[in-house]
């Protein structure tokens, strides 16, 4: 049976943001220290940072980089980590219990965003943090005026402001795992003063609330109706989190996943909408997905490295192709949803649960999930549009009829480029596909990159590259209608150049 997949380059989900194209650095395990950070190294630049992990993070256009954290973030004291680098303070780190030396903060930080060409996604300590210090901080950052903690910046080396637009009111504090969890409401009340005095002393600035830490929370969707009654008025945004699990080996489920993602965004999506009724006016709550990935590797190994420690060695996942197909079905749900999702960090960068490794005083590469990662971001930006698929299904224990071909489709900002991203689920069937597009234009193939031919639990080092992309030619293209064959368990970009409108 042939998968149908219908595209009008007219019927439009809706803009893409750029910023669904972002990432995510946490002072955890070895993303900081050894990671982007390791002054010693060969490649160090004039402040620590190593320049072979830049140049693999260069490629992925990311918009921007949300920081410090993650669980770190509600125990951190950020003016712990400005000023003289030799006064600065060692911590312990409650949330990953390793020691926090305090020699990457806020302005270095900064600055190697500045140097990448991207922005930063700044959170601001609500767990053991006021909304005092979370001001403190906005001021320090953004602040013009001659005021205590501007002047501090100043004093600090940096003269202007950074600029900093996106700010994150916490991290996953319905979570028990969290310093300082918080109760609906008791979250709700410090988020909203928090919101508050931050718009007050910057109005330029976006805000990102916690929604649920997951789906499976116990207080999910109550969570969300609690925060968005007391915050709705000055928040911009409310976060999602979701990673995926393989602990039992059953592929096909859990490429099935990505399902489950699609429904947990409509289910937020609507709780804003019914918000924004409830409230009245025209101000909008989009959502942001701010953690997203596949993580389980580490733990099923239940190999963990000695607590107390500067870098501590955990959570450092190698994926194998499973892991980049799921990748692949995550991003096409994120762009399919690109009406509602404005924002989405890939988490995370380096070593942690990271589509790039490093190995401390030596080589960096890349695992198969930068992959779909990369292709995206260089050739799914503009505008999404609306696809019409059907074609042959499957059962598994993540649901029934289950599509084997995932896609979503995205239209150039010039409007003169098409780009499908597709993954064949099946574990051993090649697919055939035809692609049928608006009449009335001539259309012409660019290229056909796919990922395919690789063992299912094949992983990328330092020493090879088993899964990588590859060049596919066999299609056949009519007037408007594309016919080719997927390869069994693959993922596949394909970019058409519209030649005629």
């Amino acid at each position: 049976m042939t998968t149908q997949i219908q595209i009008d380059p007219n019927a439009r989900v809706g803009e893409i943001d750029n910023r669904l194209f972002s990432s995510f650095i946490e002072h955890m395990g070895r993303a900081v220290y050894t990671g982007i950070y390791e002054p010693q190294h060969e490649t160090a630049d004039a402040f620590g940072f190593r320049q072979d992990v830049l140049e693999l993070i260069r490629p992925l256009k990311l918009a921007c980089i949300r920081y410090p954290g993650g669980n770190f973030l509600s125990g951190y004291n950020w003016l712990d980590g400005i000023g003289p680098k030799e006064s600065r303070p060692v911590r312990p780190d409650l949330a990953w219990f390793a020691l926090e030396p305090n020699q990457v903060g806020t302005d270095e930080f900064l600055q190697w965003c500045e140097r990448l060409g991207t922005s930063a996604m700044l959170g601001v300590n609500l767990g053991t943090g006021t909304p005092q210090s979370a001001c403190d901080l906005l001021e320090y950052v953004n602040g013009e005026l001659p005021t205590q903690y501007a002047d501090l910046r100043r004093k600090n080396g940096r003269e202007c402001p950074y600029g900093v637009k996106l700010w994150c009111l916490g991290n996953e504090m319905d979570g028990p795992w969290q310093i300082c969890a918080k109760t609906a409401d008791e979250y709700g009340r410090i988020a909203c003063e928090t919101a508050k005095m931050m718009k007050w002393l910057d109005p330029s600035i976006e805000l990102v609330a916690c929604g649920s830490s997951f789906r499976i929370m116990p207080s999910f969707g109550e969570w969300e109706q609690t925060v968005l009654k007391h915050c709705f008025p000055y928040i911009d945004y409310l976060s999602l989190h979701q990673y995926y699990q393989n602990n039992d080996g059953d592929i096909p489920s859990f490429l099935a996943r990505s399902v489950e993602m699609e429904g947990f965004i409509r289910e937020v999506a609507q709780l804003c909408r019914a918000a924004k009724a409830e409230h009245g006016g025209e101000h909008d709550v989009h959502l942001s997905f701010d953690e997203w990935n596949v993580w389980y590797h580490f733990q099923k190994e239940g190999v963990f490295p000695e607590k107390w420690t500067c870098p501590r060695a955990i959570e450092e996942e190698r994926y194998d192709g499973a892991d980049a197909l799921l990748v692949g079905c995550m991003i096409n749900t994120l762009l399919r949803n690109a009406d509602v999702v404005k924002i989405a960090c890939l988490a995370q960068l380096v070593n942690t649960i990271a589509p790039i490794m490093t190995v401390p005083g030596g080589r960096a590469w890349v695992q198969t999930i930068y992959y779909p990662f990369l292709y995206a971001s260089r050739f799914g930006r503009g505008v999404s549009l609306q696809i019409e698929l059907h074609g042959p299904t499957y059962d598994c224990a993540a649901g029934a009829e289950i599509p084997f071909v995932d896609a979503a489709a995205t239209l150039s900002a010039d409007e003169r480029e098409i780009s499908l991203f597709i993954v064949n689920r099946s574990l051993s069937q090649q697919q055939a596909c035809s692609i049928r597009l608006e009449e009335g234009s001539q259309y012409r193939l660019i290229e056909w990159v796919s990922l395919c031919n690789f063992p299912q639990n094949a992983v990328n080092t330092a020493d090879q590259s088993p899964v990588v992309p590859q060049p596919l030619e066999a299609y056949t293209l009519r007037d408007s209608e594309l016919t080719l064959t997927l390869p069994a368990f693959s993922w596949n970009m394909i970019r058409l150049k519209i030649d005629g409108i």
